[in-house]
């Protein structure tokens, strides 16, 4: 029999030091990457196996580990892995920050699009390399990559190393083949490393189709790396653990080398549980929880059509965060922010996704539909009071 997930369950996370649920009041918080759904009862279910056997010993990753990790990415991406192809990160972040060590000098060149998450930009800086930045292109409701200032940007500053956010984040872009393929080859041809950050794809929306970059990147592997994570299609930000992939021996052994200096190869044994299970018994769930997401998605749309016409919205390709432009109201960031604060809602501020998040605003849409109209009127409020949809 099919077990139907609760979507709509409504869990109080105030007081357990939920980062998103941060407030001392009734704020309603649609803002960071993290859902408000209760995990998937497998991967809740592998953790109290853990705690009950009564060892919290140290851990491996085991074989059918890796062999979960294989077949949810051959089956779902084509994308052929083997265990040598396969190392571990306590995160996204830190191997973002990582991998300027593996393809980079200090000082050296690294290309990011604007506007992207927020780490890219930063671990580039803090790491003492030279950030470059490439404005995305809106058109027909969507961000286009500028292949054209691409490679200027890549020529004029000689890049060693693009980080692509695939899909993409904030922007809600599933890049096509036909994308990809093009910024490898501008990528080839003058010798810049891939790092492809592909955290979302599990959660890639109906009628859009995701492509790993390691499958476009035949004769270039030693210049191409990507990372994932089961943490943000299965809600468990909390439980650390990531991947990195790589389909060539010299590279993943220089990976593996830059790990060992700071001991950032291994992961906790919760981790490791939870990535099995997710891997080997999450896809019902994450198909239930897909729909679930696409109808708020839906819902927000048509609230804003019918409630804020003047805020123009960007319809997500994957995942469940949305891109609004709200320069119809006020062209001051701290503004905008401010009077969804005063309203008792928070959204992410665009402005800190780079400069083309100016005036604009991030929604997360992924908890009860309950919480996500009562955060909805909210904007109501606040926006009314700037008098521009009377």
């Amino acid at each position: 029999m099919r077990v139907l997930y609760n979507f709509d369950e409504v869990i109080d996370r105030r007081g357990t030091g939920s980062l998103k649920w941060h407030y001392s009041d009734d704020t309603i918080p649609l803002w960071v990457a993290d859902m408000d759904f209760k995990a998937a009862p497998p991967i809740l279910n592998a953790i109290e196996q853990a705690v009950q056997h009564g060892i919290l010993g140290y851990t491996k990753p085991t074989e059918a580990l890796y062999d979960a990790i294989i077949e949810w990415h051959g089956s779902r991406y084509e994308l052929p892995l083997a265990k040598e192809n396969i190392l571990f990160s306590p995160g996204v972040v830190p191997s973002l920050a990582l991998m300027m060590n593996v393809f980079t000098e200090v000082g050296d060149a690294v290309l990011v699009n604007d506007p992207v998450y927020t780490p890219f930009m930063s671990k580039v800086e803090q790491n003492g390399r030279t950030l470059i930045t490439s404005s995305l292109q809106e058109s027909e409701g969507k961000y286009h990559l500028n292949l054209a200032d691409i490679e200027a940007k890549i020529i004029d500053h000689d890049v060693k190393l693009y980080l692509v956010c695939n899909p993409h984040n904030p922007g809600g872009r599933v890049w096509m083949r036909e994308e990809l393929e093009a910024l490898l080859t501008i990528c080839k041809k003058h010798d810049v490393a891939i790092v492809s950050d592909e955290i979302h794809q599990d959660l890639t929306l109906r009628e859009h189709t995701f492509t790993p970059f390691l499958t476009l990147a035949q004769g270039y592997e030693h210049k191409v790396v990507s990372l994932t994570s089961m943490t943000k299609t299965f809600n468990i930000a909390g439980i650390k653990g990531s991947l990195i992939f790589s389909k060539d021996a010299a590279l993943i052994e220089k990976i593996d080398a830059q790990q060992h200096l700071n001991d950032e190869y291994e992961l906790n044994m919760f981790a490791y549980a939870a990535m099995h299970s997710a891997y080997r018994d999450g896809g019902e769930w994450l198909a239930q929880l897909l729909a679930y997401i696409e109808d708020n998605i839906e819902f927000t749309l048509q609230f804003f059509a019918e409630h804020l016409p003047n805020i123009k919205v960007m319809r997500p390709e994957v995942s469940y965060l949305i891109w609004l432009d709200c320069s119809a109201y006020s062209q001051d960031d701290e503004q905008l922010y401010d009077i969804l604060r005063a309203a008792k809602v928070e959204l992410s501020a665009g402005y800190k996704y780079g400069s083309e998040g100016h005036s604009k605003m991030r929604i997360n849409v992924a908890c009860p539909r309950m919480l996500l109209e009562a955060g909805l009127a909210r904007m109501v409020v606040a926006f009314e009071g700037l008098g521009k949809d009377r």
